[in-house]
């Protein structure tokens, strides 16, 4: 599964590309809801005045943590999301890679990762060596 931030960022296209990436790199991606059109909220500016769908977001996303085995979090920006979907995945005893090209100015994400990553390259390796534990 890949996350990353959304709403603060408005860099949906980060995660979609990233999951192209691995699918062409022969890695079996957990369909979320990047990839899941009736779940793409990224032109919603304010949930406050959205209980219900708030609701469903967090249900959906938290119901694929159960069936990864590994989270990419992108860290191009803050993002609640994916700073409480690490969490979880952590809290499950889940993979967290962290993908982060730029410097982290905070330590919550360098925290909740269990691997941490600079590029492309870099991540595939990673994979690579956790799949043939």
């Amino acid at each position: 599964m890949v996350c990353g931030s959304i709403g603060y960022s408005g860099k949906i296209d980060d995660i979609g590309n990233m999951c192209l990436f691995l699918k062409s790199k022969g890695f079996s991606i957990v369909n979320n809801s990047v990839q899941n059109e009736k779940m793409n909220y990224s032109g919603i500016t304010d949930f406050r005045n959205k209980e219900n769908l708030s609701r469903q977001i967090v249900k959906h996303d938290l119901r694929y943590i159960r069936k990864i085995d590994v989270v990419v979090v992108i860290g191009n920006g803050p993002s609640y999301g994916a700073a409480i979907e690490m969490f979880v995945a952590k809290m499950s005893g889940k993979k967290v890679i962290l993908f982060a090209r730029d410097p982290i100015p905070t330590p919550w994400p360098i925290n909740f990762s269990d691997y941490r990553v600079k590029n492309e390259d870099a991540l595939i390796e990673l994979l690579h060596k956790l799949q043939n534990k």
